[in-house]
Formats: structure tokens, sequence, C-alpha cells
């Protein structure tokens, strides 16, 4: 009888083990495509420049002046000059993984240092080392365009003494408007979700009594934690994106109704989390407190709630982390669009609606969207970490048990 008891506690443990193996295998696998395909483009570039690129086309002045001057600095390997024009290119990558021209210096007697906008806006141009070249168009001759390389930009601008159109662009691809989108999102549905949630799991385990009506609330809360995220970005524009419309200069959806939407997902998670942390506060407090002349109020909030401070830390942290992931429902609640100026009343993207904009590009563009994955796991890592360290700091410092 003992040896069928071992011997089935030893194939319990080997399914254990296969189960746990299996996450830890299926896990690693997918931080390290991520990060294999990511690393390439995770730069600081990345994190602080806009999305958005400026074009211009130019052309040079009437009395251009060639340069016919040697560079005053040295060249390095790959990169080529041309001493006619006092312009040196080379070939770079762009944040979204393409492959551009870029400039890599302007002599100072170059005559694309004054160059004539042949669009809107200023009267003149020059050529710097944050642009990168699209096309150079000649009269006579074929254009030179970046995807064939520096090298064959300059060999063949060396062979003109004018041109027709330059056209160059500003550096763009980048997530700082994500970013910002996102903090603001984190910040508004924690202000929303947190004090709604705490409260209702505070009155449900110290305040409601057990009967029917509080066992079909917890179930209504249970049942809501399955309801695919889809179905709450649905609501949130039946119902938040025009309220707001109605009351800002709003018109559509927006970072508000993005986070009245997130506040109503993370509702149920807050509260289950908050009243799990709350039971395990041992009863013996509670007696205690109130053996000592506490009242109910005193000894919910100045024993229980500090005692049961590391649980609801856990659940910031899981809404965060909820918050940070959510596509699905912030793509009917904010939208898609990928702006740079952001604003609480405006579109923007959060970074996981990055990642769905850059895949439903043709190509879907798997560099950038892996790189913006892998920083939301870094944040995600760096917020479990402090997280952690604040809550082991609390319990050290008060002397609370938990």
């Amino acid at each position: 009888m003992l040896s069928k008891q071992k011997s089935k506690d030893l194939f319990l443990q080997i399914i254990t083990y296969m189960a746990s193996f299996f996450s830890l295998v299926t896990l690693s696998l997918i931080v390290f495509y991520v990060a294999s395909n990511g690393l390439k483009l995770l730069n600081m570039d990345l994190i602080t420049n806009n999305y958005q690129a400026f074009n211009y086309i130019a052309d040079t002045k009437d009395n251009n002046v060639l340069c016919n001057c040697d560079s005053p600095i040295t060249i390095p390997v790959n990169t080529y000059y041309s001493s006619k024009w006092g312009i040196a290119l080379t070939d770079g990558i762009d944040l979204l993984g393409k492959n551009i021209v870029e400039v890599y210096y302007v002599h100072p007697d170059s005559p694309l240092n004054e160059l004539i906008n042949k669009g809107t806006g200023e009267e003149m141009l020059y050529l710097d080392t944050d642009y990168s070249i699209i096309r150079i168009a000649y009269e006579a001759s074929a254009s030179s365009l970046s995807r064939y390389g520096a090298e064959r930009m300059i060999t063949e601008l060396d062979l003109q003494d004018d041109f027709r159109e330059l056209e160059f662009t500003t550096t763009g691809g980048g997530i700082r408007g994500s970013i910002i989108t996102t903090l603001y999102l984190i910040g508004l549905t924690l202000i929303l979700a947190l004090p709604i949630g705490v409260g209702a799991a505070v009155y449900l385990n110290e305040y409601a009594k057990n009967n029917r009506f509080t066992r079909l609330v917890r179930s209504f809360i249970e049942t809501l934690t399955g309801v695919p995220s889809i179905i709450y970005g649905l609501m949130g524009l039946a119902i938040f994106v025009p309220f707001i419309v109605n009351i800002s200069d709003a018109t559509g959806g927006n970072i508000i109704s993005g986070a009245m939407t997130l506040a109503v997902i993370l509702l149920p998670v807050v509260i289950r989390t908050t009243e799990e942390s709350l039971k395990v506060v041992p009863d013996d407090y509670r007696y205690a407190s109130l053996a000592l002349g506490a009242s109910k109020s005193q000894t919910t909030f100045n024993v229980i709630l500090p005692n049961a401070f590391p649980g609801i830390l856990t659940a910031t942290l899981l809404a965060i982390g909820r918050i940070i992931g959510e596509s699905a429902a912030l793509v009917f609640a904010i939208g898609t669009a990928i702006k740079d100026d952001v604003s609480l009343t405006g579109q923007s993207t959060s970074l996981a609606v990055h990642i769905w904009s850059m895949m439903a590009d043709e190509p879907a563009n798997i560099e950038l969207s892996t790189t913006i994955a892998l920083i939301i796991l870094l944040i995600v890592l760096i917020l479990n970490l402090s997280i952690k360290f604040i809550s082991k700091n609390y319990m050290k410092r008060f002397g609370v048990t938990s």
C-alpha cells in the first residue's frame, strides 16, 4: 500500500516537473525570439524620437557654386565623400529597420548649405547630419535613389553640376508618443480603478455579511474576469467615447475614454486580489484591535489595510501589467492613430496598440514590433522588481507580517 502511494506521488511529481519545464521552455523561447529580433533596433533614439518624419523637397540656388574642396575631417570606411559637392553620405538603418542614406558631413562651403524650398514652409533649407536623403533628381539622367546605397548616390552626384530636386527627410519611426500615451493610461486608469476596487474589496471582506447577495456579487466579479477584452472595447466605444465627446473637445476615441474602459477591465482583478490579501490577515489582529477599544473603521484602516499593503501592491502591479499589454479594447476605445502630439482628449496609441499597427502594415514590421515588445517586457520587469523592493522594505520598516 505504501509502495503504491509512493509511486503515485512520484508520478504526480513528474507531471508537475514536466509542466513546469514546458512552461519555462515556452517562456524562454518567447523571450529569446523577442530579444534576438528586437535588440537590433533598441536605442535611445527610438524612445525619444517622434514617429512622424518630415519630408522636404529642395533645389540649389541659381548662382550655386560647386565646392570642389577636400574634406577637413577623416572619412570613415563605408562613408563616401563628394569633393565637388562637399558632402559625405553613409548607409544606415532607420528606426523602422529600413535601409537609408544618411548625411554624415556637409562642408561649410558646400552649396547644399543653402537650398531653395520647393514645398511649403521655410524659404531656405540646408542639409545637416540629422537628415537622410531619399532621392536626387537630375535634368538629363535618372534619379539617384536611396535604395541603391550611398556609394552609388555619391558616384552619380559627382557626374552632375546641378540637380532638379533633392528630397530629404528627418528621422522618424520613434515611439515617444506611444510611451507618453501609455504613461497617461497607467496614471488615469489607476486613479479610477484603485480607489473603487480597493474600496469594494474592503466592503466585501470587512463589512458585508456573508449572504446570498454578496455571494452573487462575488460570482459576477469572477465572471467579469473571463470576459474577452474586445467586448469591453465595444462597451467603451458605445458608452465612454460618446460621453467624453459630449463633455469635452474630443471628436472620437481618446485617452480618457481608453482609461475608463481599462478601469472597468481592471476592477475585477483589483477587487479579487485585494480581497484575498485582506483574507490572509489573521483574525487575531481584528479581535485584538477591537478588544483595545478601536472601532471597526479604525481597525480596518489602521490595522488590516497596512498589513494587506503588500497584496494591494501586487494588485497594482497586475493592473499596470494589464494596462501596458492591453490592445484589443483600446483599438475601439482610443483608436489606432499613431500621434506625436499627445492630448487627453485626442487619439493616440499605447505601446501594445503600436505593435498592432506595425503588424497590420503590409509587409508587417516584425523588427520594430519585437523591439517594442522587448521594451514592454523590460518595463514590466522593472515594475515587478520595484514593487517587490517597496513591499519588502515596507514590511521590514513597519513590522508587517504577510
